[in-house]
């Protein structure tokens, strides 16, 4: 009884461990001003499901680095996603850009970080860039592929970070 008590007491220690750190180590990124990561529904990415960031900023004094989160599985059939960005910013102008993101080099290795076969890539859409007014932006992502869905794309996600 004394022994099973000593033994849940050691994973609980240890699974306080193991969540603290996750924390600890999560809410670390000081450059951080914006992440958020959307999940793409295993039948395909359609054309007409375009993910949207709302991005508030207070401070548009401060250089910032736009990147596109990119998370893909080994299966996907190309060595890059071409996607689509359009800004809408807080007077309701709009600004459209295309974005090549490569995935794979020209041997067919999977670029970024892998778990796997997950692939997990951050692409610089952006370097250096300061906002032009304080308020709401949005950001639209649609994929700019041939295909109609893109398959194996797991999630797609926009980071804004202080430059350094």
């Amino acid at each position: 009884m004394v022994f099973m008590f000593i033994s849940t007491m050691k994973y609980v220690s240890f699974v306080f461990v193991i969540a603290f750190g996750v924390l600890f180590f999560s809410s670390c990124d000081s450059k951080r001003i914006f992440e958020k990561n959307q999940d793409i529904p295993e039948a395909g990415w359609k054309k007409d499901n375009v993910l949207k960031f709302d991005v508030e900023v207070k401070d548009p004094s401060t250089a910032t680095n736009f990147y596109v989160n990119v998370r893909n599985a080994d299966g996907y059939p190309f060595s890059n996603l071409y996607l689509f960005i359009k800004t809408t910013f807080p007077n309701g102008k709009m600004s459209n850009d295309t974005l090549e993101c490569v995935l794979s080099d020209e041997k067919g290795k999977w670029l970024g970080s892998g778990l796997g076969d997950i692939y997990d890539n951050q692409i610089l859409f952006k370097k250096n860039v300061r906002f032009p007014m304080a308020g709401k932006y949005s950001f639209e992502i649609q994929h700019g592929m041939r295909i109609d869905p893109v398959l194996l794309i797991m999630d797609v996600g926009l980071r804004i970070a202080k430059a350094e």
